[in-house]
């Protein structure tokens, strides 16, 4: 099992906005990718004492796959190449991290 956490930091709110609805337009084609098992898109949690540290325009992508080729197969997708392009300038930076349970 292959979990991903794919961080965006977005150029300001409307970039946010574009980013989510550019987004959320692709999840059901990305979670009937076989070897899909979760992908979720996620903010910073603005409550209680998680709120201090919530990072406004901060998007993260929270996936789960069953094995590395998945996940290669997923990020060769043209349906992920097509997103790539269209957020692409919306962003500032990216972050990726790929980790397996021990």
């Amino acid at each position: 099992m292959i979990f991903v956490i794919a961080e965006s930091i977005l150029k300001d709110e409307a970039a946010t906005e574009e980013f989510i609805r550019i987004a959320k337009a692709n999840l059901a084609t990305v979670r009937a990718e076989k070897g899909c098992i979760s992908y979720n898109l996620t903010e910073d949690c603005q409550e209680g004492t998680a709120a201090a540290n919530a990072r406004p325009n901060v998007l993260t992508f929270v996936e789960c796959w069953e094995s590395m080729e998945a996940l290669q197969n997923h990020l060769a997708a043209p349906h992920m190449k097509a997103f790539m392009d269209k957020v692409r300038p919306l962003r500032t930076g990216k972050t990726l991290k790929i980790v397996t349970p021990v």
